[in-house]
């Protein structure tokens, strides 16, 4: 049965990881050094199971009422010993041994991955959190604080696949788009599909998906405005689907030449541009395509990719970046069904321990569902 595998699955990964425990805690040879109640194995696997009660109860139920339960300080101190990096271990660890499991599943051409971030507020003090972390705007008197997550989801698994944790005020959306982007592993037989909306246009993401040898499709702001198409010459049409070629300069001098029909674009310093250093002469070259269409009567949407025109048409680009709305979805699952906005903690460390479990959680759930043969039984209405 495909659930006793995947609940395999997730205890070999766990395994893998504690395994060598020193490579995730404060203390080497130290922390985790003498036999306890707690294990490695069970601090991780009760941080997974956990559900929106109070620790205690949540305690209670994952010992299923044992006598010799161990006590929630014991808990914590194991926690403090326990570096955030372990359960992101688990969560690739995991996500990528359950692939294997569905070998039988038809292969896809390609790969959809919709990225976007989440800001998520948790209660702290300032003897445990940094300033980093900490946000007074609005009607809070007394302040909040707050992290955001970037995250990468399989639009047709309908699970995560990878993801980075930014304070709140070191939140960048665009490094961390290229650090996925960076260590995102393509299928051998497969070729990876980025999709982003407005906050992801920008020529370093495209260059580092370009870098990768895959593809993007991103959301930009109309030709009326300001933004990176504006300043391109359009056909007369309302619609349209053109390719441009590119040339990124980061230095003013006249003697960087430009190729015939190519336009130029200087890349100032306050941009990112990882491929060419501010104020050498070098060049790096982009093609693109820019592709308008109407969603109103009055109201177009544009869209950059480097998507080959033959096999994604306009009405294929369209249905690819609708479909990146089920990234938006996964977010209300993972923070109100699967628990991740009901947290447990002050310390920042144990935040991030929880976020990495709630991935792993909300991962091996959408696995389950997937598999779930749901029996229709002979009714006049299907429910």
């Amino acid at each position: 049965m495909f659930h006793v595998k995947l609940k395999d699955t997730l205890k070999h990964s766990i395994a893998n990881v504690t395994s060598h425990m020193d490579s995730f805690v404060y203390n080497p040879g130290r922390d985790y050094s003498r036999i306890r109640k707690l294990s490695p194995d069970h601090v991780i696997s009760f941080l997974i199971s956990q559900g929106t009660s109070s620790t205690k109860c949540e305690f209670l139920d994952f010992f299923q009422m044992s006598e010799d339960l161990p006590s929630i300080s014991a808990l914590n101190q194991r926690r403090s010993q326990m570096m955030p990096e372990a359960l992101e271990a688990v969560f690739h660890e995991f996500t990528s041994s359950s692939e294997k499991l569905e070998l039988s599943r038809q292969e896809q051409q390609y790969q959809y991955i919709a990225a976007d971030g989440s800001t998520t507020s948790f209660f702290s003090f300032s003897k445990y959190s940094s300033d980093d972390y900490f946000i007074s705007e609005g009607h809070s008197a007394s302040g909040f604080y707050s992290m955001h997550i970037n995250a990468f989801y399989d639009i047709n698994k309908r699970i995560y696949t990878d993801a980075i944790l930014q304070s709140a005020h070191k939140k960048d959306e665009f490094l961390a788009f290229c650090q996925l982007v960076d260590r995102h592993i393509p299928h051998p037989d497969q070729r990876t599909i980025f999709i982003g909306d407005r906050g992801y246009c920008s020529y370093n993401n495209m260059a580092h998906v370009i870098e990768k040898e895959q593809y993007f499709v991103f959301r930009t702001k109309d030709i009326t405005s300001k933004g990176l198409i504006g300043n391109f010459v359009f056909p007369d049409s309302d619609t349209f689907d053109i390719t441009v070629d590119v040339t990124l300069t980061r230095s003013h001098r006249k003697s960087i030449k430009i190729k015939d029909g190519f336009y130029r674009r200087y890349v100032d310093q306050a941009a990112s541009f990882d491929y060419i250093k501010y104020g050498s002469e070098d060049t790096y070259d982009l093609t693109f395509r820019i592709v308008r269409f109407p969603i109103s009567e009055d109201t177009y949407e544009c869209l950059v990719t480097n998507l080959p025109k033959k096999n994604f048409p306009v009405e294929k680009l369209k249905e690819i970046y609708n479909s990146r709305w089920g990234i938006e979805s996964s977010f209300r699952k993972l923070k109100y069904t699967i628990g991740l906005s009901h947290y447990h903690s002050y310390k920042p460390d144990f935040i991030k321990q929880e976020i990495w479990a709630k991935f792993i959680a909300y991962n091996a759930t959408e696995l389950l569902v997937a598999h779930t043969v749901v029996v229709h039984g002979k009714r006049k209405y299907s429910y």
